[in-house]
C-alpha cells in the first residue's frame, strides 16, 4: 500500500473518530459546587447560634463573596426526624471544583482579618461546640441539563 493511500486512510479514520466524539456529548453541563454542613443545635442554644451566624459567620461569608471565593451561602432550618438528625443546614456555593485549589490559604487570610488571628479563630470554633454539633456534611455539584 502506498504512502498516499495510508495517509488518506489515516485522515479518513481521524475524521470519523472526531465526528463520533462530537456526537457523544453529555446531556448536561457541570454547574456550581455546594458544600453542605449538617448541624444539630444543642437544646436552648438556637438563638445564641443564630446570633453567631448573623454576626461573625455572615461577615466571613460576605468577605469571601467579595474576594470571589464563594458565590453564595445559605442557612436552612429543618424539622429533625430523629434525635440524631440535623436541624440546621449550612450551604456554601462555589463556582466549580477549581475554586478549592488554594482555598485554605485564601480563607485563612479572611479568618485572620475578622478574628485577629488564626489562633483566635480556632478558639472561637471550639466555643461554637458549646452551641452545636456538626453531624457531617457533603459536597455536591449541580448538573445543568442542556
Amino acid at each position: 500500500m502506498s504512502t498516499r493511500i495510508r495517509l488518506f486512510l489515516a485522515i479518513l479514520l481521524l475524521t470519523f473518530a472526531s465526528s463520533s466524539f462530537a456526537q457523544d456529548e453529555h446531556a448536561y453541563t457541570e454547574g456550581a459546587v455546594v458544600a453542605i454542613s449538617y448541624i444539630k443545635i444543642k437544646p436552648g442554644m438556637f438563638d445564641a447560634y443564630m446570633s453567631y451566624l448573623q454576626s461573625t459567620y455572615k461577615q466571613i461569608m460576605e468577605e469571601q463573596k467579595k474576594a470571589g471565593l464563594v458565590l453564595n451561602y445559605g442557612i436552612y432550618s429543618a424539622q429533625a426526624r430523629s434525635p440524631s438528625d440535623p436541624d440546621l443546614y449550612l450551604t456554601i456555593t462555589y463556582k466549580n471544583w477549581a475554586t478549592f485549589d488554594g482555598l485554605t490559604a485564601k480563607s485563612d487570610a479572611i479568618q485572620s482579618k475578622i478574628w485577629g488571628s488564626l489562633a483566635k479563630s480556632d478558639a472561637a470554633a471550639i466555643d461554637r461546640e458549646k452551641m452545636r454539633d456538626v453531624l457531617g456534611g457533603e459536597v455536591v455539584q449541580e448538573l445543568i441539563l442542556k
